[in-house]
C-alpha cells in the first residue's frame, strides 16, 4: 500500500491497466506546498497533536502512579475500564460525542477534538506509564524518604526522570494517534475544523487521488522519524516492559 501512494503522489497520469504511472512529475506536490489550506490543516493536526499529548501526560501521570505505586481496591477492573473504550467501535462512540459536544460549545471547534483525543488517548496513555512506573524499584524511593526527602521532591527528583523513557514512548504513541486519527476530527470538528486526515479523505472523494496521497505521505513521515527514535535512544527493557 505504502508504494501505492508514494507513486500516486507522483503520478502525472495513471490510467488502467497499467502497473505504474504514465508520467511522473512533481506538480501535486507543488500544490500541496503552495495551497494555503494543505499547509493550515497539516499546522492544525500538529497543534492538536501535541496539545493532547500534553493534557494526555498531566493525567496519566498521577492516574499511572497511584496504579503503580498504591494498593487500589479492583485495580485491575479499573485498568481494564481504561481498555473497554478499545472494545467498541470508535463511529458510534465518537458520533455521540459529536452530538454531545455540539449541546456544550464543544462542537466544530479544535478544543472539542482535543477533549476527545485526550479521552481516547488515555486508554492506552495510562497502561504505557503504569508500565513504566512498575518498572523503577520501589527501593529507590524508600532511600530518598529515609535521607528526608518529601514524597513529593522524591517523585520529581528520582521516580520521573527515570520514567522518562516511558513518557517519551507514550508521548510518541498519542501524538502519532492523534495525527492520524479521522472520525474523531471529522465528526466533531465538521463544518469548520479540517485537520490533515480530514482533507486528505475530502480530496480523496473529489478523485484527487495525488493530493491525497501527498498529504499521507505527510502524515507518515513523523511515524518513520519517531520510529528510528524509539529504536535508537530508547532501551530495550523499556519497551518490552509496556505490555506489563
Amino acid at each position: 500500500p505504502l508504494v501505492g501512494v508514494v507513486l500516486w503522489s507522483f503520478a502525472e497520469r495513471w490510467y488502467w491497466p497499467s502497473p505504474i504511472p504514465q508520467d511522473f512529475g512533481l506538480r501535486f506536490w507543488k500544490q500541496v506546498f503552495s495551497q494555503g489550506r494543505v499547509l493550515d490543516s497539516i499546522l492544525l493536526s500538529l497543534t492538536i497533536a501535541i496539545i493532547t499529548v500534553g493534557f494526555s501526560l498531566a493525567l496519566a501521570i498521577p492516574a499511572a502512579y497511584g496504579f503503580a505505586r498504591y494498593r487500589i481496591p479492583l485495580e485491575r477492573i479499573l485498568l481494564v475500564l481504561f481498555l473497554m473504550p478499545q472494545a467498541f467501535p470508535q463511529l458510534p462512540i465518537f458520533i455521540n460525542l459529536a452530538s454531545t459536544f455540539s449541546k456544550i460549545g464543544l462542537g466544530g471547534n479544535m478544543w472539542g477534538i482535543i477533549l476527545a483525543h485526550t479521552m481516547a488517548s488515555l486508554v492506552f496513555s495510562v497502561w504505557i506509564v503504569t508500565a513504566t512506573f512498575k518498572a523503577i524499584p520501589v527501593e529507590l524511593e524508600q532511600v530518598a524518604r529515609n535521607l528526608g526527602a518529601s514524597r513529593f521532591r522524591t517523585f520529581l527528583t528520582i521516580t520521573l526522570p527515570l520514567a522518562v523513557p516511558g513518557l517519551i514512548a507514550s508521548s510518541i504513541f498519542v501524538f502519532l494517534w492523534s495525527m492520524g486519527e479521522f472520525t474523531a476530527a471529522f465528526f466533531i470538528g465538521a463544518p469548520f475544523i479540517q485537520t490533515a486526515t480530514v482533507l486528505m479523505y475530502t480530496a480523496s472523494m473529489g478523485y484527487n487521488l495525488q493530493i491525497a496521497s501527498a498529504i499521507a505521505i505527510l502524515l507518515i513521515i513523523p511515524s518513520i522519524i519517531f520510529m528510528v527514535i524509539i529504536e535508537r535512544y530508547l532501551k530495550a527493557e523499556y519497551i518490552a516492559g509496556l505490555g506489563g
